[in-house]
């Protein structure tokens, strides 16, 4: 079911472990002609565009785009009682996490009179994208809405596909995880003609343009949010889910094969890694994913995702070893299920989040470990973050100079502005001490 890649008795470098890496061999710029057509589609045509898109790929004609706030408030009042306290929960703990993640105000003072203040400004509007397709995501919902709030973003919309089977409206517990969060612009609208929409606004629908992006989707929306950017800011092109596991000879095979399996079921594209010192360890987890993936209702899509080439079992030779595959991988989410955790952790320079110990699997940080689930994937870890307030604010430098402290630096910077040729910058700065 799952591939082993046996990596023992050598030592690749980052380059050639980048070439050995296991990935889906699905690449978002195929998708790009189709996106860049949708979302100028709906550029021209508005709301119409959006209809004919709504019936093109969600098989219904929803009655209207913009969902009522009395179905939001409808919805919430409607969820299954154990739902809504997992979501107020992870509301909570979120918010806690997110909170963390804005810094405070910092000022230095160059000089006597002299001041700069570091400062982090919220944009004014946020659009927030909620997949649709196999699975139903109100944790995505708190997951993206819940750091715009605590950034302090005034104005939200909330993107979801139009679902047939609820009369052409966005999925009822989407709409009431929005409702719980006080979210009433919300849209029955998907794929990159909704990323479309929020970029540059809709004016026959009274859709105002965002400023930031955020959301998961498929192949589709992240080449429409590749598209888009530049004129709006996004999170990332979040594509496929992915699990790496670090684990030794102590590791219990059964929750490394549920763990992988977990992910596993988001999508067939889905990755699904465990990285080990012990050949005795990966033959257990090939046989308990053996054992154990047939019996999850998502067994179909487990068997593609764990057979596909961005699968596998890898051997090498030590813990060391292990850490610096990971690194060269950057998963979406690292787990370590060690001997000494701390010990690799210590290793570990890549990835988007890193869940520590038998105890912390990753579905404790999709759900109501207080952490963010939208994450960098596609190796992207190697450079990027994942989600938080800081997604949503911008740092600006604000400086105040009185007369002496700039004085103080005048001559110098006029050689400076002299040196570079730039002489006007110089007598911007002389000007001021020149008149009467």
């Amino acid at each position: 079911m799952i591939q082993t890649t046996d990596l023992r008795g050598q030592t690749p470098s980052r380059r050639e472990l980048l070439a050995l890496i296991p990935r889906a061999t699905v690449d978002v710029s195929v998708a790009t002609e189709a996106a860049a057509a949708l979302i100028e589609a709906v550029r021209a045509g508005g709301s119409s565009a959006l209809f004919e898109q709504a019936e093109r790929f969600d098989r219904v004609r929803p009655a209207a785009l913009r969902v009522p706030a009395a179905d939001i408030a409808a919805a919430a009042d409607a969820l299954e009682p154990l739902v809504r306290a997992a979501l107020v929960e992870s509301i909570a703990r979120v918010t806690a996490s997110s909170a963390a993640q804005v810094p405070a105000p910092q000022t230095t003072h160059p000089a006597p009179g002299a001041t700069v203040v570091q400062r982090w400004q919220p944009v004014a509007r946020a659009g927030v994208y909620v997949p649709g397709g196999k699975a139903v995501y109100p944790s995505s919902v708190v997951m993206n809405v819940v750091p715009a709030q605590v950034a302090g973003v005034s104005s939200i919309a909330l993107a979801s596909p139009a679902q047939a089977a609820f009369g052409g409206s966005v999925h009822p517990t989407i709409l009431g995880a929005a409702g719980l969060l006080g979210i009433d612009e919300v849209y029955a609208i998907g794929g990159a003609g909704a990323i479309g929409a929020l970029a540059y606004g809709v004016a026959d629908l009274g859709l105002e343009p965002v400023q930031v992006i955020s959301g998961p989707g498929n192949n589709f929306v992240a080449a429409a949010k590749r598209l888009v950017r530049g004129s709006v800011g996004i999170d990332a092109e979040a594509g496929a889910t992915e699990i790496l596991v670090i684990a030794d000879a102590e590791a219990d095979a059964t929750l490394v094969a549920v763990d992988l399996i977990s992910q596993a079921e988001h999508d067939e594209q889905a990755a699904a890694l465990l990285v080990t010192d012990s050949a005795a360890l990966g033959s257990a987890v090939a046989a308990e994913i053996a054992r154990l993936a047939p019996l999850t209702a998502s067994a179909e899509r487990v068997a593609v995702s764990l057979a596909g080439p961005q699968s596998a079992i890898v051997l090498v030779d030590d813990l060391a070893a292990a850490a610096a595959f990971s690194n060269a991988y950057g998963p979406e989410h690292l787990e370590i299920q060690t001997r000494d955790d701390d010990a690799v952790l210590a290793l570990i320079e890549n990835a988007g989040a890193i869940f520590v110990g038998p105890h912390t699997p990753v579905s404790l940080g999709d759900y109501l470990a207080g952490s963010n689930h939208v994450l960098p994937t596609g190796g992207q870890a190697r450079f990027s973050s994942g989600l938080g307030a800081y997604t949503f604010l911008r740092p600006q430098q604000i400086v105040r100079y009185a007369a002496e402290p700039l004085a103080d630096v005048a001559e110098r910077l006029v050689a400076l502005s002299r040196a570079e040729l730039l002489p006007a910058h110089g007598e911007a700065v002389a000007a001021r001490f020149e008149r009467p």
